[in-house]
């Protein structure tokens, strides 16, 4: 057992000096997906500070609409929520489809977007991976790559984003807020993730120290309908191979679509948001051949690996049929 310290912060400002002035420090919140790596040996801190029991796991809606939602929040509390399954059913039944009940009734929306690839070789620490050991290559590269990137990867790493929660917050336009020792920062969820390009150990954009305390998610628009799509090996407990989150709105005759907001999952590095297939839908025809038109325009600069060729096909017929779905029901 490699040893380590433990120190429990008493307020969000302690927890960030505490990691901040510690280059080897780290914060456990739900733990679900740090204590496997420490198991791995993929992950030795040498100082945890405790945040999970910090004053951040409550539920409050904002001024203009939205809500927001704390840290802490169990992702089984947060799916159940009544805003949330009235106002973001996308969200809700992202949260829902992800690992299994016991998981989510500890795992935390700050750690839920925190959560590192499933990758098979970042997790297996006799292989090599730039992702868990910068330099040494990537064994994925020709190697089982069913569950990788076909869009956004890099020479460097081929790996994907596992999380469902945080594909539906990319098609929400939900802001990250954090704590460092500046204050506060906001960062919309569409930044917060990156894209491997030469620093594949580099998952988001927060630096060292830098603590999520919450997560802002807008007021829906209105009249819109949405719905979030996982396709995968298995009914439960399984990673998606891909996903769709979707939230369409149309005009009033029912025939023309006003605004659509859409992302992908299990295709990329980090939750992919559709804007391609954003622009070729917002003031179209709600029909069959707008929607091939926007997934062909999405998935355009898509470059499958030599074993998860199917990916595309199966990302554009998932984006379709999510999209024709939500127009019967806009409909109605």
């Amino acid at each position: 057992m490699i040893p380590f310290e433990y120190r429990r912060a008493t307020s969000a400002r302690e927890a960030v000096a505490a990691v901040a002035g510690r280059p080897g420090a780290a914060f456990l919140g739900g733990g679900t997906n740090l204590v496997d790596h420490m198991k791995l040996g993929i992950a030795a801190p040498e100082l945890l500070v405790d945040v999970s029991r910090l004053p951040l796991d409550g539920i409050e809606e904002t001024a203009d609409g939205g809500i927001r939602v704390g840290a802490a929040v169990r992702n089984s509390d947060l799916a159940a929520h009544p805003v949330v399954r009235a106002r973001y059913p996308a969200l809700a039944r992202a949260l829902l489809s992800g690992a299994s009940g016991q998981l989510r009734n500890l795992a935390t929306t700050g750690g839920n977007l925190l959560q590192r690839t499933r990758c098979v070789y970042f997790q297996d620490v006799t292989t090599p991976c730039n992702k868990r050991a910068p330099g040494s290559g990537c064994a994925a590269l020709g190697g089982y790559v069913r569950y990788h990137a076909i869009l956004g990867a890099s020479e460097h790493c081929v790996a994907v984003h596992p999380s469902d929660m945080a594909v539906a917050l990319a098609a929400l336009d939900a802001q990250v807020v954090t704590e460092n020792t500046e204050g506060e920062r906001r960062i919309p969820i569409t930044d917060f993730h990156r894209l491997p390009g030469d620093h594949p150990e580099r998952d988001t954009v927060l630096a060292h120290g830098q603590l999520i305390t919450g997560i802002d998610i807008p007021a829906p628009p209105d009249g819109v309908v949405a719905d979030y799509r996982k396709v995968r090996d298995r009914a439960s407990y399984a990673f998606a191979l891909v996903s769709v989150a979707a939230e369409l709105a149309l005009e009033s005759d029912g025939s023309t679509i006003e605004s659509a907001r859409l992302a992908l999952g299990g295709v990329a590095h980090r939750p992919w948001r559709a804007r391609r297939a954003e622009a070729a839908l917002t003031a179209a025809p709600a029909t069959g051949q707008t929607f091939e038109r926007a997934a062909e325009a999405e998935l355009a600069g898509a470059r499958p690996l030599d074993g998860n060729e199917f990916k595309v096909g199966l990302a554009r017929r998932t984006l379709i049929s999510t999209l024709q779905t939500l127009t019967e029901q806009a409909q109605r």
